[in-house]
């Protein structure tokens, strides 16, 4: 397994996990993913972990910060784009019509921080990288293969997204009369745009891959997770953590 030490400007190239319970979530995820920890303390008392597959950094899961923690909020998974210049990103943002949820905020030294949305929703974040530029694999087992966003507003988030990033696009129309929109950047399909359900709030469906998705599927619910769409063949399938966290899981290849 290649270890990717890079990320182009606009590929997802983290995803990481704010839950109200890290060590029940360790637990979890290291029964599905057979994942190692490395914790680490924050500044407020609590710990974060980061997450490895065969000593590779995947991810990294974090406590909820205040206003998750008052609210009672369930677990959350967050998609990062890698960012060439994350402030000037920000300050984009507006006039492209988006919103800025957060930061910038440098975290030590590990890179710069920040959370925005296009028009329609969809917490989205920036990473420019410092020594942690990103999950060190990609589509392996227990690491992140694929990133889609639901939304209202679908062909405006992908113009969103083209001015941010510059980020080609390829479409796919589907049965329904809509259309599937990957984003491309390097000349790779990284992410999709697909409309959201009536009624569904913009967000981001995050996948990791697995070598066998059905044992994954049966180990999540034996972990006290939830099956919210079951696997379809080869799949995907969605769960949901004992804490509320959602992520997809996805069949790599042989």
């Amino acid at each position: 397994m290649p270890e990717i030490m890079g990320y182009s400007h606009g590929e997802p190239c983290r995803a990481d996990l704010q839950t109200p319970d890290v060590a029940a979530a360790k637990d979890f995820y290291g029964r599905l993913f057979d994942w190692t920890y490395r914790d680490f303390p924050t500044p407020d008392g609590q710990v974060y972990a980061q997450a490895f597959t065969d000593g590779h950094l995947v991810s990294v899961i974090a406590p909820q910060n205040p206003a998750q923690g008052k609210a009672r909020a369930p677990g959350q998974w967050n998609v990062y784009l890698a960012a060439a210049d994350a402030g000037a990103l920000v300050e984009e943002t507006a006039y492209a019509q988006g919103t800025v949820e957060f930061g910038p905020e440098r975290v030590a030294d590990t890179g710069t921080l920040a959370f925005i949305a296009p028009p329609g929703g969809g917490t989205t974040g920036l990473c420019q990288a410092g020594t942690h530029g990103g999950s060190r694999l990609s589509n392996e087992p227990g690491a992140l293969a694929w990133v889609e966003l639901a939304t209202p507003e679908p062909q405006a988030a992908v113009g969103f997204f083209q001015q941010l990033f510059g980020h080609e696009v390829t479409e796919y129309p589907q049965d329904d009369g809509g259309s599937y929109t990957a984003l491309i950047t390097g000349g790779r399909e990284v992410a999709g745009v697909v409309p959201a359900e009536a009624g569904e709030a913009a967000g981001w469906q995050i996948y990791f891959g697995v070598a066998d998705l059905r044992a994954a599927v049966e180990a999540a619910v034996a972990g006290g997770g939830e099956v919210l769409v079951e696997p379809d063949g080869e799949g995907p399938a969605t769960i949901r953590d004992p804490q509320g966290g959602i992520l997809g899981l996805i069949q790599l290849p042989a």
